[in-house]
This record gives structure tokens, C-alpha cells and sequence, in this order.
């Protein structure tokens, strides 16, 4: 019965979930947010149904990914350093993959 719960609570979801992290997966280095993009917003993220959430943010021709890890009623957020746009967004896809985490 929870099997089949799960699964109506996945069909109603929204967002991409990420995948499992591969075996080989890429490790990527996440530090306490700092001095955002001034115009930085998120423009893909998530099903924040799970406990970690991520966020594709871009502003001023660059691009980060942000980490919220949403446990006992505080978020603790993390992000990746700035990349280019074009290399964030190959990351993203990397991330909902498994292939980096």
C-alpha cells in the first residue's frame, strides 16, 4: 500500500526529481551561499518533495546551482562556485542524472 501511495504522490508531481548518484558520480564543491548574482534567479529546479531541493540560478551571463537540504524545520542552503550559463546548465543535466552530485 505505501508502494502504490508513493507512486500517486510521484504521478502528482511537478519537477524533475534527480536520479540516484551513479557509482562513478562527480562530486561537485558546495560552499555557504555568498554574494549572489545581482540579478541571479532560479530558472529550473526540483520537486520539493523530496528533502533536498535544487535550483538552477542564472543572472549576468553566469550561472550556479543551489542546494537546499530541507531537515528539521531549517533549510541549510548551499551553492556550487559561478559558471559560465552554457557549462551550468550541462552541469544541471548532469545532476539530474546522477552523473555529479
Amino acid at each position: 500500500m505505501a508502494e502504490q501511495n508513493a507512486h500517486l504522490l510521484l504521478d502528482q508531481c511537478m519537477s524533475p526529481h534527480v536520479a540516484m548518484a551513479q557509482r562513478d558520480h562527480v562530486r561537485l564543491d558546495w560552499r555557504p551561499p555568498y554574494r549572489t548574482l545581482a540579478r541571479a534567479r532560479p530558472v529550473a529546479w526540483t520537486c520539493a518533495c523530496r528533502a533536498t531541493l535544487y535550483e538552477l540560478c542564472e543572472g549576468g551571463g553566469q550561472a550556479f546551482i543551489r542546494r537546499t537540504v530541507q531537515l528539521d524545520g531549517k533549510p541549510q542552503i548551499f551553492e556550487t562556485c559561478r559558471w559560465s550559463i552554457s557549462e551550468a546548465r550541462l552541469t544541471w543535466t548532469a545532476l539530474l542524472s546522477g552523473r555529479v552530485r
